[in-house]
């Protein structure tokens, strides 16, 4: 959703499932409007063309794709059916949260900046995926508090973004995007 007084949300997300892997995105242009939208939808163009690509080299063609563009905050996750294994980037301020099947919660913590062109370091997190485990990734127009243990025992991913949206989706002091996904 587009924050108060905007027509364009400069938020975009994207995601493919295939036979070998699923890989979701989502990205925040800098600022709003326009211009923002301009820089997610570069980003998720290059993602959608190249969803086979390791998450390093995901982020290298997105960066690439931003030279003379406004920059984007970043965050992909990709699920490896073959291996049963998960791994998710996140710079700036794209959180993610992953939910495991009893429960626990960990919170990643994005990577400081945004892509803009320019080369930059990155950091990948790794791990083993059960059946049942849950993914959130969400811009920063949610507010990750408002995601407490509570909101998120939800028994469905469904339930957990109608309950945001009922709670929260009205007062939208920016652009707002939350993905909620479970590996079944």
């Amino acid at each position: 959703m587009a924050k108060k007084g905007n027509y364009y949300c400069g938020d975009s997300y994207f995601y493919k499932e295939t036979e070998e892997a699923f890989v979701c995105a989502l990205a925040d242009g800098l600022g709003s409007g326009e211009s923002a939208r301009e820089s997610s939808k570069a980003v998720m163009e290059v993602i959608e063309a190249n969803p086979s690509l390791t998450i390093e080299n995901l982020i290298k063609k997105c960066n690439e794709v931003l030279v003379g563009k406004r920059g984007v905050v970043l965050g992909i996750l990709r699920i490896d059916f073959q291996n049963e294994t998960y791994s998710y980037s996140s710079i700036g301020n794209i959180g993610v949260i992953t939910i495991t099947p009893d429960g626990e919660r960990k919170r990643s913590i994005p990577l400081a900046g945004y892509l803009a062109g320019y080369r930059r370091e990155l950091r990948v997190t790794r791990g083993k995926v059960s059946k049942g485990m849950k993914f959130l990734l969400f811009s920063d127009g949610v507010h990750d508090r408002r995601l407490s243990k509570h909101s998120t025992e939800a028994k469905s991913v469904e339930m957990i973004t109608e309950n945001y949206k009922l709670l929260y989706g009205q007062t939208r002091d920016d652009d707002t995007t939350l993905i909620a996904m479970e590996y079944v």
